[in-house]
């Protein structure tokens, strides 16, 4: 299918610079950026952008999509008690069907935030794949290893099977959910997996301080240092939170082309710490955010990060030399891209992937435009998205959307997921 998005601003993300043209979407791709747009019709669908802005969708960096059964529950209750009296208990209780219905909700609600790829990390990855695939949403699984669970063959074969065809929306890593729920055994077939892969490795780590103090305590080093000393960053990756990292840590993670993946709004809501952006972006590690998961955020939305990220940034400098907004929109859309490979959906241009998004820049909180760059992150909202395009497809557009089957179908099937899995805790608590 040929799409022509004319009388645009065009936002490509190489730079902070906005031009005023049209662009023309051939199938997946993105064919042609400029005025000259006639050679390339006829098109099967001309959309008037009305001067509205054309830019990369954003990549949620991090993200635990089917736990949106357990927003709103335990909200007031303290970290501790919201995980083992909430979440665990309900969790034991997934089947594969439940992820499947689960993370259709979530998806919804990235389409309206504009994101258009997803590194996502839950139980049962063949339901995890086939949901984003059924619904069409790109999507980077993690996949970790679990004795009894799943099996060294099973992470190999996940990889090889996932990620063999470069133009599937469902690709694979191999990773860990954190040092400190993995036994000396888990991270020895960790590593054997990413050995016979190369696989980039991403994990949760330094989230809390007492993560941090329990994993010295264990192994007598901090948990970064811990599995890299253990080979586990061996072909890249990177972490999850990392609000507490040591100054060796940051080095590492400098040295070696990691990722720091930061989850402002979780971060801050489950107390566990400001992450010091500053710090990590002044030593220039690729820095990409994520919305963590629904539980513990517990909205799944991309303005809400940015904004939160650049305020805590402004805090920790007093002002006095802040990092631009530009860096905070490449943050959640390049930086992002490239923490989960997908170099090609990282910028607009000639034969990059058709991930885009439309922000309506006629509402209130986006005029006036003295600075369209500086008003998405500080100013902007999910209520600006108007579009959401992936891999050629109009999935979201003008608040309605385009997709295989009826959100009410979408809500009953999460609601019997929700019920069964309630009533299920009850019984057992």
């Amino acid at each position: 299918m040929k799409i022509l998005l004319k009388n645009a601003r065009i936002l490509t993300m190489k730079n902070d610079q906005i031009i005023e043209g049209s662009l023309v979407v051939n199938n997946n791709r993105i064919a042609y950026i400029g005025n000259d747009y006639q050679s390339y019709g006829p098109f099967d669908r001309e959309i008037d952008c009305k001067k509205n802005l054309l830019m990369p969708g954003f990549k949620n960096a991090h993200a635990h999509s089917a736990m949106v059964f357990l927003r709103g529950k335990a909200d007031d209750e303290r970290q501790h008690e919201w995980l083992f009296n909430t979440c665990l208990p309900r969790e034991e209780h997934l089947i594969p069907e439940d992820v499947y219905a689960l993370n259709k909700v979530a998806y919804l609600e990235y389409l309206t935030s504009g994101i258009t790829a997803i590194f996502d990390y839950y139980f049962f990855i063949p339901m995890m794949a086939k949901s984003a695939e059924d619904f069409g949403i790109r999507s980077l699984l993690l996949g970790t290893y679990e004795h009894g669970v799943t099996s060294l063959e099973q992470e190999v074969n996940n990889y090889r099977k996932y990620n063999e065809n470069k133009d599937s929306l469902v690709r694979f890593c191999v990773g860990l959910h954190s040092e400190y729920t993995a036994d000396e055994n888990r991270v020895a077939k960790t590593k054997e997996a990413i050995e016979m892969t190369h696989s980039p490795f991403f994990t949760h780590v330094s989230e809390t301080k007492g993560e941090v103090e329990g994993c010295i305590q264990r192994h007598n080093m901090p948990p970064a240092k811990y599995l890299y000393e253990n080979g586990l960053f061996a072909y890249g990756g990177g972490g999850y939170h990392c609000v507490h990292l040591t100054d060796e840590e940051a080095q590492l993670f400098k040295d070696h082309n990691l990722t720091i993946v930061t989850c402002p709004c979780s971060n801050a809501k489950l107390a566990s710490g400001i992450v010091p952006i500053t710090k990590y972006y002044n030593m220039g590690i690729n820095i990409a955010i994520g919305t963590d998961g629904p539980a513990s955020n517990n909205g799944l939305d991309m303005f809400k990060e940015m904004y939160l990220l650049a305020s805590f940034n402004r805090l920790q400098t007093q002002d006095e030399k802040f990092i631009p907004a530009f860096e905070f929109l490449k943050m959640a859309t390049v930086n992002g891209a490239k923490a989960m490979g997908l170099n090609d959906a990282d910028v607009l241009d000639v034969n990059k992937l058709a991930d885009i998004i439309m922000i309506d820049l006629s509402k209130p909180n986006m005029q006036p435009l003295n600075n369209i760059v500086t008003n998405l992150v500080y100013a902007g909202s999910k209520d600006n998205v108007i579009m959401t395009m992936i891999n050629g497809k109009i999935l979201y557009e003008n608040g309605k959307y385009n997709i295989n089957e009826s959100i009410e179908d979408i809500y009953k099937a999460a609601d019997a997921a929700n019920e069964r899995l309630e009533k299920a805790a009850k019984n057992e608590l």
